[in-house]
């Protein structure tokens, strides 16, 4: 194995590691030495990588952000279907929702989640909004950034609820269909899939 693939191995169980530090236990709560043990390398190696638990947190929430963006893929002329998928991949992965929830509670504005990343993942999907309502496929009585908000709330509301979900997995597949049926025909009542 070449020093370059070591290296990344070892940035990528870093990685990895600090996923699953701040998904169970937040910024505050994470500790580097267990990143580094979880990762098999040391706190030093793990801070020759990321300057500081921060800088971490904000590389492994840029990454995940990037994921969902991936995964969920907002399409403005059917936002009851980007609802659907954006429930869908975080009551698949609460981890993951969590995750990105500590940013919110823990960082100040200035430092939430990686900021630019995340104003520039906004910024984004408005301008598909706004471009989608120009183009009269959506209604453009609401402001962008409002829709966008009450969509992601709408569709992220059971991922936010994890003790109200029945404890045995075949309620919980039922019960999370049903969820997401009532999130999908909220948010098509809101803001109708535009006709083909």
């Amino acid at each position: 194995m070449s020093p370059a693939t070591r290296a990344d191995s070892v940035r990528d169980r870093i990685v990895s590691a600090a996923k699953a530090e701040f998904s169970q236990r937040g910024i505050a709560g994470a500790r580097i030495d267990r990143i580094a043990k979880a990762a098999r390398t040391s706190k030093e190696r793990v801070y020759a990588y990321f300057s500081s638990k921060v800088a971490l947190y904000r590389f492994v929430s840029a990454q995940e952000l990037a994921t969902v963006g991936e995964a969920t893929r907002m399409d403005p002329t059917d936002l009851p279907g980007y609802a659907g998928r954006v429930h869908d991949y975080f009551t698949d992965h609460p981890e993951r929702f969590r995750l990105m929830s500590w940013g919110q509670l823990e960082l100040d504005a200035g430092d939430s989640l990686p900021h630019d990343t995340f104003r520039e993942s906004v910024a984004g999907k408005v301008e598909q909004l706004r471009d989608a309502q120009e183009a009269g496929q959506l209604d453009d009585h609401w402001d962008p950034v409002d829709i966008l908000v009450l969509v992601h709330q709408i569709a992220t509301a059971w991922a936010a609820q994890p003790e109200l979900l029945p404890p045995s997995d075949a309620d919980r597949a039922t019960f999370l269909t049903a969820r997401r049926a009532a999130i999908v025909a909220a948010v098509e009542r809101l803001f109708p899939a535009a006709a083909n």
